[in-house]
């Protein structure tokens, strides 16, 4: 199996720097654009099947990506970003400047973060992507191409069942680029990071 774990296109909650989790934000036109190129970029490969995050911004760049493929998307409630509860909509460089915030350690020390009244941790966040990522490997094992269009943490949450890292080691790697692209191979339960 091959997987493409994709983050959505660029919103107006990114471009404003505010924290975004279960917010259901809209991509800009410049997000739109992006993943119209994204589609263009992948419009000669083949997918079984195609997941999305039910909020629009990863839905519709679900629906751009797939282009003129005869799939529906597939829409699955694990794969929504984390929960950021009393913070959504807060203006992130404010918050993470703000030392006396428990949101500092969210990328800082991500084994130290709480939650947020209302928001979700990154043990709820990663048991809900495993749970994820236990069902399609095993409903596409044989060699199939499986497209997840998320977000950036659901999508590291994935990246961390894949790799079996800790919560402190959360953030490995750089947090994926709108419209960024993961590809990784699974074969006989061992995953394989491609790209």
């Amino acid at each position: 199996m091959e997987l493409y774990i994709v983050r959505h296109g660029k919103t107006y909650w990114n471009e404003q720097r505010k924290i975004q989790g279960w917010a259901d934000i809209d991509l800009t036109e410049e997000g739109r654009e992006v993943a119209v190129l994204s589609a263009q970029g992948m419009k000669d490969i083949h997918f079984d099947a195609i997941y999305s995050s039910p909020l629009r911004r990863a839905n519709e760049t679900a629906n751009i990506l797939r282009g003129e493929r005869e799939l529906s998307v597939i829409v699955d409630e694990r794969i929504k970003e984390i929960g950021f509860g009393a913070l959504e909509g807060a203006d992130f460089l404010k918050i993470r400047g703000d030392k006396t915030s428990k949101f500092v350690s969210f990328f800082e020390a991500p084994e130290l973060y709480e939650a947020p009244e209302g928001g979700e941790s990154f043990e709820a966040l990663t048991a809900r992507a495993c749970d994820f990522m236990e069902e399609i490997t095993e409903k596409h094992k044989n060699d199939e191409r499986v497209m997840i269009v998320a977000h950036g943490a659901v999508n590291k949450a994935m990246m961390r069942f894949i790799r079996k890292n800790e919560v402190k080691d959360f953030w490995a790697g750089a947090l994926q680029k709108n419209c960024g692209v993961a590809i990784i191979h699974c074969q006989n339960g061992t995953y394989d990071v491609l790209e």
